[in-house]
C-alpha cells in the first residue's frame, strides 16, 4: 500500500489535489491533519458550570486539547448530555492496519442471478432467522424482503435464490431442523440484542450444535447484526459475518462465491 493517497478534486482544503500521509493518519475536522474529533457522552449530574468543566476535564484525560463544549442538555433529572469537540496529537499508521474481512467481490442483482443460473444450475436455498429470544426482525427482513434495503433488492426477489425467512425468536435447534428438512445450502442468523454478550453465546451454541450433529460443513453459516462483524463471526465458528451497512447483495455475493468455492473443492 502506498504511503500517500490523493484526494479527489473538490475535497476539503484542496488546492486542487491534496496528499494524505497514511503513516500518520489523524481525524479530519476543519483542516487536514488537525486531529479534530467530536465526542458525546452523558454525566450523571444536572447541567451546571461545574458539570461543563467536568466534561472538559474528561476530554483532557482522553488526550484532547483545544476543547469546546458545544452542547450541554438535560435529558432527564440528574443527568447531563454533552457534545464536545477537541483536537488530538495521536495518529495511526494506516499502512500497518490489517483486518480480517469477507474476501468477496460484491456483485449486483443481475450478475448474481446470471452466475447462479450458469454455474450452479439450480436455486440456492437460504434459510434465515433471528434466533434465541431476540424478537427483532428489522435486520433479517432487510436482507430477505423483496423490497430489500437502500434500493438493493432482498434475497426473496432473486430468481437464483429460494430464500425463506423464519422470523424472530427461533431456537437454534428449530433453525437447524428446518435447514436439514428443506435441504438448505446456507443458514443466515440475525442478532440484535447483545446484553451480557448473549448474541455471542447464541452463535457459539448454534455452531456447537452443528458440530455435535456433524453438520458444520453441511451448510454455509452467516450472521449479521449491529454488533457483529466478520472477525467475531469467525471467532464464533461461522463462515462469515456482516455488520452495519450490509446490503442484501453483499450477503448474496458471499453465499454464491462460497457455493462456487465448495463446488470446486469437491471436484
Amino acid at each position: 500500500m502506498a504511503d500517500t493517497q490523493f484526494l479527489p478534486y473538490g475535497a476539503p482544503d484542496h488546492p486542487s489535489v491534496k496528499k494524505v500521509d497514511l503513516k500518520n493518519l489523524k481525524p479530519y475536522g476543519d483542516a487536514m491533519n488537525d486531529g479534530r474529533a467530536e465526542v458525546s457522552f452523558t454525566l450523571p449530574v444536572n447541567p451546571s458550570p461545574e458539570a461543563e468543566e467536568a466534561a472538559r476535564e474528561i476530554m483532557r484525560k482522553m488526550g484532547f486539547h483545544d476543547i469546546k463544549v458545544v452542547a450541554m442538555e438535560r435529558p432527564s433529572e440528574g443527568f447531563s448530555f454533552f457534545v464536545c469537540y477537541g483536537a488530538m496529537d495521536h495518529s495511526v499508521d494506516f499502512t500497518k492496519i490489517h483486518v480480517l474481512k469477507v474476501e468477496t467481490e460484491f456483485k449486483d442483482f443481475y450478475t448474481i442471478n446470471e452466475i447462479i443460473k450458469k454455474e450452479i444450475g439450480r436455486k440456492i436455498i437460504i434459510v434465515g432467522a433471528t434466533t434465541g429470544f431476540d424478537a427483532h426482525t428489522v435486520g433479517i427482513d432487510a436482507i430477505f424482503n423483496m423490497k430489500g434495503y437502500k434500493g438493493d433488492y432482498g434475497l426473496e426477489r432473486y430468481t437464483g435464490f429460494d430464500a425463506r425467512n423464519l422470523g424472530a425468536q427461533v431456537l437454534n435447534e428449530e433453525l437447524m431442523d428446518y435447514a436439514v428438512k428443506e435441504n438448505a445450502d446456507a443458514i443466515l442468523v440475525s442478532q440484535i440484542v447483545d446484553e451480557k454478550d448473549c448474541h455471542i453465546d447464541n452463535l457459539k451454541q448454534l455452531m456447537a450444535l452443528a458440530e455435535k450433529r456433524g453438520m458444520r460443513d453441511r451448510f454455509i453459516f452467516v450472521c449479521g447484526g449491529p454488533r457483529l462483524n466478520h472477525p467475531i463471526a469467525v471467532e464464533c465458528g461461522l463462515d462469515a459475518g456482516f455488520g452495519p451497512g450490509t446490503l442484501p447483495s453483499h450477503v448474496a455475493s458471499y453465499v454464491l462465491d462460497e457455493m462456487l468455492r465448495r463446488k470446486k473443492a469437491r471436484k
